[in-house]
């Protein structure tokens, strides 16, 4: 014949049970193993945010470094723009004051030749009266 237990055998068994389990996990939970894994975990995470932000500050100073760079760059390219504007309207007005030169010769020399041929006419004429 087989022992059957009753009811409240095997609910004294199941809290029992439970009982161990909760005690084993507290057992564990309160390990110093575990603190220890954990104090190395937060140390070790500590270090990872260290890097992290030693990281960050890195590129923000490559990132300032280059901003800077690029200012000077931008103003080195400002000023020779400038310089070449300046050169482009110095040019521009040595040009119109040649053409200007050469349109007041062309006019002094089309007025000499006019008042060439005006004396020539002029003398022609003379010469006829006088011949007559």
């Amino acid at each position: 014949m087989s022992y059957t237990p009753d009811f409240h055998e095997r609910q004294q068994a199941g809290a029992a049970a439970k009982k161990a389990m909760l005690e084993k996990f507290k057992a564990a939970a309160n390990s110093p193993a575990l603190a220890e894994r954990e104090a190395e975990r937060i140390a070790i995470s500590e270090a990872r945010k260290a890097r992290e932000a030693e990281r960050e500050a890195v590129k923000e100073a490559a990132r300032k470094a280059r901003e800077a760079e690029l200012a000077v760059q931008a103003a080195r390219e400002a000023e020779l723009a400038a310089q070449a504007q300046r050169e482009a309207e110095e040019f521009a007005a040595l040009r119109a004051a040649e053409e200007a030169e050469a349109a007041t010769r062309l006019a002094a020399e089309q007025k000499a030749r006019r008042d060439e041929r005006y004396a020539a006419r002029k003398a022609s004429q003379k010469r006829r009266r006088r011949g007559l």
